[in-house]
């Protein structure tokens, strides 16, 4: 058996939170080259300024030493578009073995960006996604769509995988790898080796809705909102029973607001699309919710309110 290839160099596409804090785990951890695409300048630039700053609290808790840290900055590289060379901006190069797309979960982008992509990279360049609920079997497909039919169809769609980190990806140690039907078993153990180099602990889920995590965590937001909607209890009351009665690190509805209340509907809708299954049907209250422009932490207000800081205000 021919040893698998290392990931020596990285890209990720959309700066938002997850996609800096896949940038940064493999900057510090994985120690690569990072090139991190988005189309809006300002939200790059939001990015640079969120990668010292957690450079500078690592360092200021002993975590890395001012050294690692410099070191890391020094890996870390912006770029305005989308990396596939669609209008403005710079295409992705062909010495990159990885990139992770982190882009909203919204099936038409992620299926028109893997189009893209599967004619621009070549065969040996893992297509990774970090989507929540997405089918990475369908987007396999897409990344071959472009190359017509025989060997360079069937191989691009080989090195599609979903690589699923968790927000706060600094913090989370946990990663999901989700292979497609394609998807060959030198691109697992491919992405499984990245993980483990970012300093995360891998899962590996069949591509089903929601795979392990969502399959299980959406309801149980969904159903705290429900409650909260029916006038059972408030939205401080369901997270401390969720903290002190099962030893959660935060509620339900406070985790909604980590993760987004936007993204969580987005996640929902994609399950109920995708199974049928009424379990997976959003409530109302979140809806309005995400219509009123209430997408939780991100946004200032959620369940909760949030100062400028994210820090929320009791």
């Amino acid at each position: 058996m021919s040893p698998l290839q290392p990931v020596r160099k990285a890209a990720i596409i959309g700066a938002g939170q997850m996609g800096l804090g896949i940038a940064y785990v493999s900057a510090v951890h994985a120690k690569i080259p990072i090139t991190i695409h988005d189309p809006s300048s300002s939200v790059l630039s939001s990015a640079l300024d969120r990668y010292k700053t957690l450079l500078s609290r690592d360092v200021s808790k002993s975590r890395l030493t001012q050294e690692e840290a410099d070191e890391a900055l020094g890996k870390f590289r912006t770029v305005q578009g989308d990396g596939s060379g669609e209008g403005p901006g710079e295409a992705l190069k062909d010495d990159v073995d990885l990139v992770i797309e982190a882009i909203p979960e919204i099936p038409d982008l992620k299926l028109g960006l893997f189009k893209r992509l599967g004619r621009l990279l070549p065969p040996s360049t893992i297509l990774g996604s970090n989507t929540s609920s997405i089918s990475i079997t369908k987007l396999s497909a897409s990344a071959g769509l472009a190359l017509g039919d025989g060997d360079a169809r069937r191989q691009s769609s080989e090195r599609v995988i979903g690589i699923h980190y968790f927000n706060p990806v600094p913090q989370m140690r946990l990663v999901e790898i989700i292979p497609a039907l394609q998807t060959s078993q030198d691109t697992i153990e491919r992405a499984k080796a990245f993980g483990i180099a970012c300093k995360k602990e891998v899962t590996t889920s069949a591509d089903s809705p929601g795979f392990i995590a969502n399959a299980i965590l959406m309801p149980m937001i969904n159903e705290a909102i429900l409650v909260l909607e029916k006038g059972i209890a408030t939205a401080k009351d369901i997270d401390t029973t969720f903290r002190l009665g099962m030893s959660h690190p935060m509620g339900p509805l406070t985790l909604a607001d980590l993760i987004g209340l936007d993204t969580c509907l987005s996640i929902q809708r994609v399950l109920h699309n995708e199974t049928g299954d009424s379990k997976y049907r959003p409530s109302g209250l979140l809806v309005r919710m995400v219509d009123a422009g209430w997408v939780g932490k991100k946004g200032g207000k959620g369940f909760y309110e949030y100062d400028a800081k994210g820090n929320k205000i009791e």
